[in-house]
């Protein structure tokens, strides 16, 4: 007779060949409405989350209520008001970063490098600070939106890099370039993990990947709209003695920062705290709503109420955290992954200019491949969730680009601008596997004191990628860049071979949790369940997914 196995949330598992990860016998998490069997039906283990629940402080804990039930509609209304009030309001402040993060690129088609006495090795210089800024803010502004709560923090660092992007119509010199980078890499930093904590808080972990995938559409939304007004807004050089450069960041600027400002009236801290004095005194949701939304939250992740959304991560947590190992594979993937593709979307209005075309031209033609960029984003994100697959799916990422950079380094140099326009808009067009990596980080950290800290460690591996990516490109190999495209040929072959080799490690290392777990008896294995001090991934009873 099968022994009968109990997982972290105190329920019979069995093994999934599919995802090689253990999975609840219960209903599926990705089913909605409420069912008699489900994580809390042990009376023991629902009376031990409640004792977490408790300690923690957790903001939810009043509407924890292992006995409440609440319909398949019911359910699925909330998510759609969810996704209205709390998932576009996340897109929308990720426009807002990613306007005045990336209209650079924008402006150097304009004769900003010219006016600032700059090359393209200068630029290059000016956004390793930018991107190394970033990449220092990462952990610390994570550790203060935890702190603090992600609707104080969030809201002010998005006024902070709005007047800041704006003052850019002040430079006179690269020395102010750098500085100005700096300060925007800086106050940006933090902003991509402390917000997906905050979706963590309101979404299951089969609903975040998709939700991610529409958040990270923002990256092509803000290309094909910022290129349109970038269109139009340097035709504007010579107003009132401004070049075309100044008055990109002025206007970007000031509309971010009006989304700054409402931010701090339109994010609530979490489900049960939507009460405010803008969005209403009795808040967006009644007593029933709010029970539904923590107890389908907590059904699916018991250990998302193991912290106050307003509780520090302490010094020796974070150690913890750092040290848990068998994260770092993901953090690896984040490393890698993005370089191929980075160097030509940054370069690409640039290189367009290069070959003949002009600065309305240049701008215009990047909105291609944006729009497809984000079809398959949100088609490859489907596809993951809908296979249960994350690494083999994450790796069609590269084995996209491979071809266009192939293609790119043998085409010869006489070769038509607008044949190399196409090669570098179906390069750029390639299916972003982001969504789906971070959806993997945070689902395997199994905790939210892990999740808080692997969100920002994994997006300051992402962004020593982009340190490493934005120094491929030297001036002296433009506009054709034939060496820089080798290197990134010889990344992303690289990448494939990872991805490929983190999915054979998590299926290792659970086989060995299943070897250890199995070891136990039935009455050690219950035990376990309740009274262990393992936490996080470091439970025998947890399984990676992959």
């Amino acid at each position: 007779m099968a022994e009968v196995r109990i997982d972290q949330k105190g329920v019979p598992i069995s093994h999934n060949a599919d995802s090689g990860s253990s999975q609840t016998s219960i209903t599926p998490t990705n089913s909605y409405g409420s069912t008699d069997n489900h994580v809390f039906s042990n009376s023991q283990t629902a009376e031990h989350w409640r004792g977490v629940y408790e300690a923690a402080k957790y903001e939810g804990r009043h509407r924890f209520d292992p006995t409440f039930t609440w319909t398949a509609q019911e359910e699925k209304k909330l998510v759609r008001k969810l996704d209205m009030r709390i998932t576009f309001w996340a897109w929308l402040m990720f426009c807002a970063l990613d306007l005045n993060r990336k209209n650079i690129n924008r402006a150097i088609s304009d004769n900003m490098l010219k006016e600032l006495d700059m090359n393209t090795n200068e630029f290059n210089y000016g956004q390793t600070i930018f991107l190394a800024s970033f990449l220092c803010a990462e952990l610390p502004s994570g550790l203060v939106s935890k702190k603090l709560g992600a609707d104080r923090w969030i809201p002010t660092i998005i006024v902070g890099w709005s007047i800041v992007s704006v003052s850019q119509v002040g430079l006179k010199s690269k020395t102010g370039y750098y500085i100005v980078r700096c300060l925007l890499g800086l106050l940006m930093g933090g902003f991509i993990p402390d917000i997906v904590l905050w979706l963590t808080y309101f979404f299951k972990s089969n609903e975040l990947p998709t939700r991610l995938a529409w958040f990270w559409t923002a990256l092509s939304t803000c290309n094909v709209v910022g290129s349109l007004m970038a269109a139009g807004v340097l035709q504007m050089r010579g107003l009132n003695g401004w070049s075309g450069w100044q008055y990109l960041f002025l206007i970007e600027g000031l509309i971010t920062l009006v989304i700054g400002l409402l931010s701090f009236g339109l994010m609530p801290p979490g489900a049960t705290q939507t009460a405010h004095w803008f969005r209403g005194k009795n808040g967006w949701f009644t007593e029933h709503e709010e029970k539904i939304l923590v107890n389908r939250v907590l059904r699916d992740d018991p250990s998302k109420g193991d912290m106050n959304n307003r509780q520090a991560v302490g010094p020796s947590k974070l150690v913890k955290v750092v040290t848990d190992w068998e994260q770092w594979p993901l953090y690896i993937i984040g490393l890698l992954a993005y370089i191929p593709p980075s160097p030509p979307a940054t370069y690409l209005s640039y290189i367009l200019r290069k070959l003949g075309f002009s600065v309305f031209q240049a701008n215009l033609m990047a909105i291609p491949s944006q729009a497809l960029f984000a079809i398959h984003l949100l088609v490859l994100t489907w596809l993951s969730e809908r296979l249960k697959e994350r690494s083999i799916i994450s790796s069609i990422s590269n084995i996209w680009i491979f071809p266009w950079l192939v293609a790119l380094v043998i085409i010869p140099a006489s070769a038509s601008p607008w044949t190399r326009y196409a090669l570098l808009t179906g390069l750029l067009s390639y299916p972003y596997c982001h969504a789906i990596l971070v959806g993997w980080n945070a689902k395997n950290s199994n905790s939210v004191r892990t999740r808080a800290v692997s969100a920002a460690f994994y997006n300051m591996f992402v962004q020593s990628g982009n340190i490493i990516a934005t120094n491929i490109y030297r001036d002296d190999d433009q506009p054709l860049y034939r060496r820089g495209n080798k290197i990134l040929l010889g990344i992303c072959s690289l990448n494939i071979v990872v991805l490929f080799a983190v999915k054979a490690f998590y299926i290792w290392r659970n086989k060995v949790r299943d070897r250890q777990w199995n070891a136990l008896t039935k009455e050690e294995q219950e035990d376990y369940v309740v009274s262990t001090k393992d936490e996080g991934m470091k439970r025998l009873d947890f399984r990676f997914a992959h």
